[in-house]
Formats: C-alpha cells, sequence, structure tokens
C-alpha cells in the first residue's frame, strides 16, 4: 500500500514540556533548548515563556517560522540550523535585542530574507550558511555591530562593498561559493584580515622596552604562522553551526 503524502507527524511540545527544557546559561540566562526533537511545526505554546532570553530549536523538521515569534523581546539568541526553514518572518526586524542569529543548513533563498532584517542594529552574529542564497542581502551592510558572518555554502557570485565597510567585523565565512574568479573573494578576505592588523597606538609612542615587547610578541606569532604548514580539518566554532564540510552531508545535520 502507498504511503500518504504527509510529512512525519512530529512530536508534540506541550507548554510543561517546554518549560521542563530551560536551561540556566553560566551567566543567568533562561536558554529553552529544544533541539533534536523531531518539531515538525513551531510549537505556539512555547510564546507564552515570552522572558526567555535564548532559544534553540535547531536540528528538527521545522519549515515555517511564525510571524509570532516577535512575542520573544528579551530575545538575545535565536538558533535555528539544520531545519527546512525556506523563509524567515518579517516580525524578525522586531527583536532588536537579538545578538546571535543562527539559521544556517536550512533552504533559505535571498527572497526569504526579509528586509526587516537591517533593523537588528544590536545584532553580532549571523550565519546564513549553507542555504541557497544567490546573492548577499544589501541590509547586511546596514548592521553595524556585526563581527561574525557566515555565508559559506551557498551560490554566492559576489558579495557586496557594503559587507567589506562593516566596522566592526571580524570573521567572514563565504567558502564553498561560486566565485567566478578565486582571486577576487582572495581580496575581500584580505581586507577583512588587515582589521587584526591595525595598530592601536603608534610605534614612536611607545617606550623602547614597550616596543621590544610588541616586536617579541608580534614575531612568535609569525613564526607560529610559518609552522602551520600541515593540511588541517576546518575548525569554525560557533560562527559555522553545522561543522560541515559539503552540502551532501546536510541531512545529517537533521
Amino acid at each position: 500500500m502507498a504511503k500518504s503524502g504527509k510529512g512525519p507527524k512530529g512530536k508534540k511540545i506541550t507548554l510543561k514540556v517546554a518549560k521542563n527544557c530551560i536551561k540556566i546559561t553560566f551567566d543567568g540566562r533562561k536558554r529553552l533548548d529544544l533541539s533534536k526533537m523531531g518539531i515538525t511545526n513551531f510549537p505556539k505554546c512555547i510564546l507564552r515563556l515570552s522572558d526567555i532570553d535564548e532559544l534553540d530549536l535547531s536540528r528538527n523538521l521545522i519549515k515555517k517560522i511564525p510571524d509570532s515569534i516577535s512575542k520573544f523581546q528579551n530575545l538575545r539568541w535565536l538558533d535555528l540550523h539544520s531545519n527546512y526553514i525556506d523563509k524567515l518572518p518579517e516580525s524578525i526586524g522586531q527583536m532588536t535585542s537579538l545578538l546571535y542569529l543562527n539559521v544556517s543548513n536550512n533552504r533559505l533563498t535571498t527572497n526569504g530574507l526579509p528586509v526587516e532584517l537591517n533593523q537588528l542594529k544590536n545584532i553580532r552574529t549571523v550565519n546564513l550558511g549553507l542555504n541557497h542564497l544567490d546573492s548577499v542581502p544589501t541590509t547586511l551592510g546596514a548592521l553595524k555591530e556585526l563581527h561574525e558572518v557566515g555565508l559559506h555554502d551557498n551560490l554566492l557570485n559576489s558579495i557586496p562593498n557594503s559587507i567589506s565597510k562593516l566596522p566592526k567585523l571580524k570573521k567572514l565565512n563565504i567558502k564553498r561559493n561560486p566565485f567566478p574568479m578565486a582571486e577576487e573573494s582572495d581580496i575581500f578576505i584580505d581586507s577583512i584580515k588587515r582589521l587584526e592588523n591595525l595598530y592601536l597606538v603608534e610605534a614612536k609612542d611607545l617606550c623602547g622596552p614597550c616596543l621590544r615587547k610588541c616586536q617579541q610578541a608580534r614575531d612568535k606569532l609569525n613564526r607560529i604562522k610559518s609552522m602551520a604548514m600541515t593540511p588541517r580539518k576546518a575548525i569554525f566554532g560557533s560562527l559555522v553551526s553545522p561543522n560541515s564540510t559539503a552540502k551532501e552531508s546536510q541531512e545529517d545535520w537533521r
């Protein structure tokens, strides 16, 4: 007998279950962790827990995020990676307390990213890797507090200049995109790396002993870099999660 065309029913999350999944982080924040629970629909009952600081719905089967998510006005950390989301709601722009947003390993297209993202004036980290973006939303250029951006494993062939002009950008991952010329992406990345080489004071303003200490520390770092010639498996840390090296492994993260 043929199977029904309906998708998996998924686990039902009740308010009681959700309350039992609230954890207190090391810095005293309230985190609601509903990751890896086979959830197919956004559990509306958790909207009654709008005082939480962090929400983790990663590694589920969720396809749609409702506009009502904006009720989480205190939310600083939102992790939706490894679901089946193809569009973010416009109301996400109202979540102005957000510092961290991870929507990697979904089915997002450029059209699925609302212009209201430019209202997230305090956000520090945005991960859009492992999606179907064919261009970088210009709205990212308005987020002046951005420190880290993940755009790896998409369909990008260029990066807008507005990204390189972000004043606080320190980390950018644009690996495994179909750029027409590798040199172009290398030049762009180099412009980001140069931010780490700026001096806070000029050499002439340092006393002799301090200047020598700075030079010795710099020489030591250069020696360490020159010794790191053996190819190693990439470690992406919190910026790139899931830590995938190819789109073929996307399902492994669900």
